[in-house]
């Protein structure tokens, strides 16, 4: 489960990162749920549910895109509650250590450990259509995708401190260099990842300033 730490180490970098996309975001109006219900679908599209062909679960597709999702949840959570961090990271504790196993939707009672993954995640996307989003229901999605808080953790700050190198080295201007020493800046994060403690305090500030010291200037 998720810690009070990670909490805030996320919760810092997703407002961090959207106040760099529009400083006002807060009150921009913005849908994150409509984007989260879109993630939603195209997870169910790497999962596959087709019954007229042959299709293969893709778990590192339907990963990333439980990882974006969350970037989304976390934005409609922190407007839910004005930017507070602490109030959105209290609510979530909240729903982490909640109970339940089902979730009420259009009259009907769905049982989360009873449901496949594929009707999960259809679920979630119908909840994100109605505004709603259930910790819950996602954080057993992410059990289902065989992901632990960890590794959702660890993939959500290493793609958030990504984003903003990208954007701090030229991304928008098109000086940035995606390719360097033959590789993809994601393969170079991976190896830092890897080498690094995500327990530290200063996690995200050890990626970036690890990917600052790889980067060819």
């Amino acid at each position: 489960m998720l810690n009070q730490s990670q909490l805030a180490i996320m919760l810092n970098l997703q407002d961090k990162m959207n106040v760099k996309v529009n400083p006002d975001w807060l009150n921009a109006g913005y849908s994150y749920l409509r984007a989260a219900m879109i993630e939603s679908v195209e997870a169910i599209e790497h999962h596959g549910w087709k019954w007229w062909k042959a299709q293969k679960l893709d778990l590192p597709q339907v990963q990333m895109e439980l990882v974006d999702i969350w970037h989304f949840a976390l934005s409609h959570i922190l407007i839910e509650h004005k930017g507070s961090i602490k109030d959105a990271s209290a609510q979530i504790e909240q729903a982490l250590t909640s109970a339940h196993t089902t979730v009420a939707f259009d009259g009907n009672s769905f049982d989360l450990y009873q449901q496949s993954l594929v009707e999960n995640l259809e679920l979630m996307a119908g909840l994100c259509v109605a505004k709603r989003f259930d910790i819950k229901l996602f954080t057993r999605i992410v059990e289902q995708a065989e992901m632990t808080s960890q590794i959702l953790f660890e993939q959500y700050v290493g793609k958030n401190v990504l984003n903003f190198f990208r954007q701090d080295h030229g991304y928008k201007t098109g000086t940035y260099k995606k390719i360097w020493d033959g590789r993809e800046d994601n393969e170079h994060l991976v190896d830092i990842m890897q080498a690094l403690d995500s327990n530290l305090d200063n996690y995200a500030d050890k990626l970036y300033e690890m990917l600052e010291q790889q980067y060819p200037s």
